[in-house]
């Protein structure tokens, strides 16, 4: 594994800002907004005595992203992938445009990423189940997992299932959905056959919804079929899954969590997970949880799955910006 994968994403962005040299970088910063040149300012004053090998890996990871998406763009996903294997060979050409695909797909579409949840629910609540599950898996993350909380439960299920087996769609089935919603919308950018949904959106979008839904979704699943009920939760990240995390992990994502919300979310947990929370905090927050927990009586369902799911956010907030690391199945190689 490259040096360069210790860094954060915000250091890897600073990295590449030092780099250009400041001429260049007042240029970006232009076109940034305040709270992301506010990151990247910090983690660049926090870049000392950085390694000329590691910068040089990061200035060609850059580099490679930028001709994986001009590539891409220019002449579709076969065209793209023909160059890049033979420019970079077949690993780094596969990681370039699963990278390069993710972020356009936030480009396509990107007025519904911009509508309210219960605005899109209302235009799309009516459409055949194929239709949704497109939409949606263009939507972020969270509107997507709100809209499917609030389908009637056969919809949901049949919709889950679409967005898990989308791969790619082609120009037409977009233009289909764009004459659909051009009454509703302004306008839409597409992609030639770009990739959308499929089992990691999905899981992204169980990610965020809430655990009474997942358990109902998953149950149906788990009938319908097994196999791809399964895929799904191995690329998820559920509260039991903290027991596959390390002890800086824990330590870490421990700092952002309030004691009352810890309580509630353990009145509900099993032991397995219980023992490894608190051997990694003080034995003062240890004693200040356990003594609410014994005061904590009738406790509804909800609210410790509304616990558990705030609590499982921040730790997938904080893999996202590179503060800690999740790995499961054993398929992460990591370097320390």
């Amino acid at each position: 594994m490259n040096n360069n994968s210790r860094l954060t994403p915000r250091q890897k962005a600073a990295q590449i800002i030092i780099s250009l040299g400041a001429d260049a970088a007042s240029g970006i910063y232009k076109h940034l907004q305040e709270d992301e040149i506010e990151k990247i300012t910090y983690e660049v004053t926090r870049q000392q005595g950085m390694a000329p090998e590691i910068t040089d890996e990061v200035v060609d990871e850059f580099f490679g992203l930028c001709v994986a998406q001009k590539v891409y763009t220019e002449g579709g996903i076969m065209y793209a992938k023909n160059v890049l294997e033979k420019a970079f060979g077949t690993q780094s050409a596969t990681a370039l445009l699963e990278r390069v695909t993710k972020s356009l797909r936030t480009k396509a579409f990107e007025f519904i990423r911009k509508a309210d949840y219960k605005n899109l629910m209302n235009i799309i609540a009516n459409e055949h189940p194929q239709t949704i599950a497109l939409i949606l898996a263009y939507a972020r993350a969270d509107q997507a997992s709100s809209i499917i909380s609030e389908l009637p439960k056969e919809l949901s299920i049949d919709v889950v299932e679409r967005i898990a087996r989308m791969d790619r769609t082609s120009p037409e089935v977009i233009k289909h959905v764009e004459t659909i919603l051009e009454r509703k919308f302004e306008s839409i950018v597409s992609y030639d056959l770009l990739e959308i949904g499929g089992i990691n959106y999905i899981a992204e979008i169980m990610n965020s919804i809430d655990r009474s839904t997942e358990k109902h979704i998953f149950d149906e699943l788990n009938r319908n079929d097994p196999k791809l009920a399964e895929e799904i939760r191995k690329r998820m990240f559920v509260f039991e899954d903290i027991t596959i995390l390390d002890s800086l992990a824990i330590q870490r994502f421990l700092k952002e969590v309030e004691t009352k919300e810890m309580s509630i979310a353990l009145k509900g947990a099993n032991k397995d997970v219980s023992g490894i929370i608190f051997e990694n905090m003080s034995q003062r927050m240890a004693e200040t949880i356990k003594s609410e927990m014994e005061y904590l009586h009738n406790v509804r369902v909800r609210d410790v799955e509304d616990a558990q799911q705030k609590i499982v956010a921040i730790i997938r907030r904080l893999e996202e910006e590179g503060e800690i690391i999740i790995s499961k199945g054993g398929k992460d190689e990591i370097i320390v």
